[in-house]
């Protein structure tokens, strides 16, 4: 006989995970879209300028596209077509990212990193390494996937408060035991940047208390300043407490086409158990790859023509970055970011709400930006803008604001 989980109206239903129903219906960013979509349906003469969301403007790289397009040559060919690919990635693009890290310092084995399809996926798949009983400790605010992907598994979330008072880079608490830590730096949605020092404090506290720390570097191509760190594993002791993720999104526009790389050191272990067999049997069982085409565009972006193309189109961003920061200063709006990160997190002026300054600038200057409370509840009264728009568009937006806040 079969049992009777749900019954309505006889009717047999099987059960579902409801811890779905936890999660907000409507993702941040479908939010800001819908709204904005709603807005140029009444107002098709008026231009919007998107600096909200984080896609890049910028096309690949020339060296990336002839790499891809000589890859794509090479499956049309019997001698050099590629079938299913290792899951784990290709040892040519391994290898390159080995030799990037070295160049930070930073030694690793070829089998300690996992070629994926971005960070994104990596940071919630990760996740089914770990127990559902385990504590899970972000900042707050914070990117949601990190929030959402643990409570549609039904784990406890607790927050560490980050703010102005810490700028915006929270330590450990010592009133809480985490197993699983979410760290980003340079963060987002803030912009700020961890130093050794501040690194050092998680990583003890993560080997102290039996801790994994999950990573997410995506962003670490904007630092400049050669004393920040770039990676987790230039901390002491972090390879028994880490894993680092990483997305070419934002290093080399990668935001359609969709690769990053995720470190899982061998010396990671729980329980008995090495994390890195953990993740190999995952992403074996459960993971296809990612295509050698993209792969080879991959590889090039790290071989030194691909870097300095690259490094011009980050320039390019930064420099956004710089254009839209001038601008707030001018008017004496309090800000962080835009340094080391694309993103520049700025206090909504006036006491406003996050979502109140949100559909000011879009009624009254047509520019679009993140609303602070969509990261968390110390996000409320705080906004994103990105610097990923185009020159045009950024200086035009610049000017907007300008002519209006004055």
């Amino acid at each position: 006989m079969l049992p009777v989980n749900i019954k309505k109206q006889g009717v047999l239903f099987m059960n579902i995970n409801k811890n779905y129903q936890n999660v907000s219906e409507s993702y941040l960013f479908s939010t800001v879209a819908k709204k904005v979509n709603e807005f140029a349906a009444a107002n098709p003469n008026k231009k919007i300028i998107r600096l909200g969301i984080g896609d890049v403007t910028l096309p690949l790289c020339k060296a990336v596209v002839d790499a891809i397009k000589s890859a794509a040559d090479e499956m049309g060919i019997k001698e050099t077509f590629r079938g299913y690919g290792p899951e784990q990635g290709y040892d040519f693009l391994k290898t390159k990212l080995q030799d990037y890290y070295k160049s930070h310092n930073i030694e690793l084995d070829l089998d300690e990193i996992f070629i994926s399809d971005g960070a994104k996926s990596d940071l919630g798949n990760i996740l089914d390494l770990f127990d559902v009983n385990n504590t899970v400790l972000v900042p707050d605010p914070v990117y949601p996937v990190y929030v959402d992907t643990n409570v549609m598994a039904g784990r406890k979330v607790v927050y560490v408060n980050a703010n102005a008072d810490n700028d915006f880079l929270p330590l450990p608490p010592s009133d809480v035991k985490a197993d699983i830590i979410y760290l980003c730096s340079p963060n987002n949605p803030t912009g700020a940047v961890y130093n050794k020092e501040q690194l050092k404090a998680w990583v003890d506290y993560a080997n102290v208390n039996h801790a994994v720390i999950l990573f997410d570097s995506a962003y670490e191509c904007f630092i400049t300043d050669e004393n920040l760190p770039r990676s987790i594993f230039e901390i002491e002791g972090a390879k028994t407490c880490a894993i680092e993720f990483c997305s070419l999104s934002k290093t080399a526009g990668f935001t359609g086409t969709r690769c990053g790389y995720t470190v899982v050191p061998k010396t990671l272990e729980f329980d008995g158990v090495k994390l890195n067999k953990m993740w190999l049997r995952r992403q074996t069982t459960k993971f296809n790859g990612v295509p050698y085409i993209i792969q080879r565009g991959a590889e090039a972006v790290f071989t030194p023509i691909g870097q300095k193309e690259i490094q011009e189109n980050l320039s390019y961003y930064k420099e956004n970055a710089k254009i839209i920061s001038e601008t707030l200063k001018k008017h004496n709006i309090w800000h962080i970011g835009g340094k080391h990160s694309p993103y520049i997190w700025l206090r909504c002026p006036n006491n406003m709400t996050s979502w109140e300054f949100f559909d000011y600038l879009l009624e009254n200057v047509q520019i679009v930006g993140t609303p602070g409370s969509g990261f968390g509840n110390n996000g409320e009264g705080y906004f994103r803008l990105t610097s990923f728009g185009s020159r045009e568009n950024t200086i035009e937006a610049c000017e907007r604001l300008d002519k209006f806040l004055g």
